[in-house]
């Protein structure tokens, strides 16, 4: 079947539309494999010598940290020390965003700068209300001319809830429905086009041109080498990821010197945003120390075959739930993701498949009476699960008043069901179609389990409703959970194949349809792009929790994105994520005199 034919197909039945329900039923009971006639014994290998198991190791590169360093970090950017500062620039920011003008671009100009800046969790509920007056103001008459405004207007109101329709753009098509083709003078519109098209849902045909056109036009003028210096940087920047799938703090680090660079800035802007910058630099780098601390002391580091990525993982719960007031949820979510990455590496490369379903038993179970029957890793791992289980337990019970244990056993359990089917897979020869592999690769990504945990660390109260909700594997969910599971096997598939593991997406698509590697690429990529236009649409919708989880799926994808964009960035860092990390971590602000 050609490419283009099944694309059609695959989204109906690999991806959540109105077919959710019956794939969410499908990942929490775990159906039988079906054709896979599964080993049930060892395939661990006898050293005929000594008698010892040979197995199998991926060679993770060690950590790029040194965890004494990171131990030591420590800043003066504290909010105490500077108090005072901070309120006279917020004041003084405040008022800009609710002063009245009667230029509406420049009031979305002047919130989309505070977004990008990093500000948002100091002015939130300000810029609402300011985007709120906005919306309210809009009328046809109203409506511009000017693509730039147009393409800002639009995305800025679906960024923050509002359903704008694509018909907005109608007025730049000419008569045979294309894009008119003197807009490609425009590269500011056609930037403004370009980030706003990120924001389309599935079935809008006019916001997919848009895409397609706006980044066609931007690389031509890149290419061609007819546009400023400064254009270019910020076009060569939006290309290289969109605005909408970028971390704020990543993208504040990157606005901050742009923006400094610009003619007619703000000062009283720009100093704040340096400011609250390096403060909450600080609050991460307290953060991030005492996990070293936490991590070294379990003696979890010295598991050879699996992946020591500490600090990598503090950024995934950081680039999750970045605001400053939920330190709870990045110190418990760390642990959880340091855990569950070896794990991981037990599953795919470690553990024997007898010992895999013992190990996944004991945990369905949720019993280690019978833990000695695993060899000592494997035990130390599984005790390590247990313990750090019961911590968050006691944390929540004590400051939320719920017993979460329960719940989050059985997330144990759907994560630690999904690797054993990828490893019965493996062993068997079995190769899953890419329906099957999606499936059960939503919660193999353990994004669930990352997710449900920052749903019971950010809420204020925990409900029945909202964990029953986020035990069906809602929707918003397993879009977050399968843009990892697809920008992982982007990044990560060749290496990983390379070692021994199960197939993954691509070669699942290879296997489905004879297509080569590159269009079997290529069309993984374009489910990236799909289930994004999903995950858009359900960010508008009425949820039984609060807003941090809203944001946190739509922040856990884009956390993948950021460390699958170029190759592996966590299995093997790459210097691009090293980077962003000693930036991120490391690199404070000089701040104006």
């Amino acid at each position: 079947m050609a490419l283009q034919n099944l694309s059609s197909t695959l989204l109906v039945t690999a991806l959540p539309c109105s077919y959710v329900s019956s794939a969410r039923n499908h990942n929490r009971t775990f159906a039988t494999e079906g054709r896979v006639q599964c080993i049930k014994t060892t395939d661990t290998m006898i050293d005929q010598v000594n008698g010892a198991a040979l197995r199998r190791n991926a060679n993770y590169p060690p950590s790029s940290w040194d965890y004494n360093f990171v131990k030591s970090l420590n800043s003066d950017y504290t909010e105490e020390k500077y108090a005072r500062q901070l309120d006279e620039l917020k004041d003084l920011v405040k008022r800009l965003i609710h002063a009245e003008t009667d230029d509406p671009l420049a009031k979305l100009e002047l919130l989309d700068t505070v977004q990008r800046l990093g500000l948002n969790h100091r002015f939130q509920n300000d810029v609402k209300q300011a985007i709120n007056v906005i919306y309210n103001n809009i009328s046809e008459a109203s409506l511009s001319d000017d693509l730039y405004t147009t393409a800002l207007q639009f995305r800025m109101l679906r960024e923050h809830g509002y359903t704008v329709s694509q018909d907005v753009f109608r007025r730049f098509k000419d008569d045979t429905g294309n894009f008119k083709a003197n807009l490609c003078e425009d590269v500011k519109g056609l930037l403004s086009l370009y980030e706003a098209s990120f924001y389309g849902f599935q079935g809008e045909d006019i916001i997919d041109e848009a895409k397609a056109f706006s980044t066609a036009c931007l690389k031509n003028a890149v290419e061609q080498g007819k546009i400023a210096l400064n254009m270019t940087a910020k076009v060569n920047h939006a290309l290289d990821m969109p605005l909408h799938w970028k971390l704020t703090r990543v993208e504040a680090r990157w606005y901050i010197d742009a923006y400094e660079k610009e003619q007619n800035i703000n000062s009283n802007l720009l100093n704040f945003a340096k400011l609250d910058y390096n403060i909450i630099q600080s609050v991460y780098q307290k953060e991030v120390s005492k996990l070293a601390s936490w991590w070294v002391e379990t003696g979890l580091d010295k598991m050879s075959f699996a992946r020591d990525r500490l600090v990598e993982h503090y950024f995934w719960c950081n680039g999750t739930v970045p605001d400053p007031g939920y330190k709870a949820f990045r110190d418990m979510g760390t642990k959880v993701i340091c855990l569950l990455i070896i794990i991981d590496d037990l599953y795919d490369i470690y553990g024997s498949l007898e010992e895999l379903e013992l190990f996944t038993d004991y945990v369905d179970r949720w019993d280690i009476t019978e833990i000695d029957k695993l060899p000592n890793n494997l035990k130390t791992v599984l005790l390590a699960m247990f313990n750090t289980t019961n911590q968050i337990g006691y944390w929540t019970l004590q400051e939320r008043d719920f017993n979460i244990i329960p719940y989050f056993s059985k997330q144990w359990t759907y994560m630690c069901k999904a690797f054993l089917k990828e490893a019965k897979w493996y062993y068997s020869g079995y190769k899953p179609t890419l329906e099957e592999y999606m499936q059960n690769g939503a919660v193999s990504s353990a994004a669930p389990i990352v997710l449900f945990c920052a749903y019971f660390r950010t809420a204020d109260k925990i409900t029945v409703e909202a964990l029953d909700y986020i035990d069906k594997l809602p929707s918003i969910m397993w879009c977050s959970s399968m843009i990892l599971r697809l920008t992982n096997d982007l990044g990560t598939s060749s290496e990983e194949l390379a070692r021994g593991d199960s197939l993954k997406a691509v070669q699942c698509y290879m296997n489905d349809t004879g297509a080569s590697e590159a269009e079997s690429r290529k069309y993984v990529d374009s489910l990236v792009h799909e289930t994004w236009k999903i995950l858009n649409k359900d960010l508008l919708a009425s949820y039984p929790v609060g807003e941090p989880f809203r944001t946190a799926n739509a922040n856990l994808a884009r956390t993948a994105q950021t460390f699958y964009q170029h190759g592996d960035g966590l299995g093997i860092p790459q210097n691009y994520i090293k980077d962003l990390l000693k930036s991120f971590l490391l690199e404070p602000f000089a701040l104006n005199r």
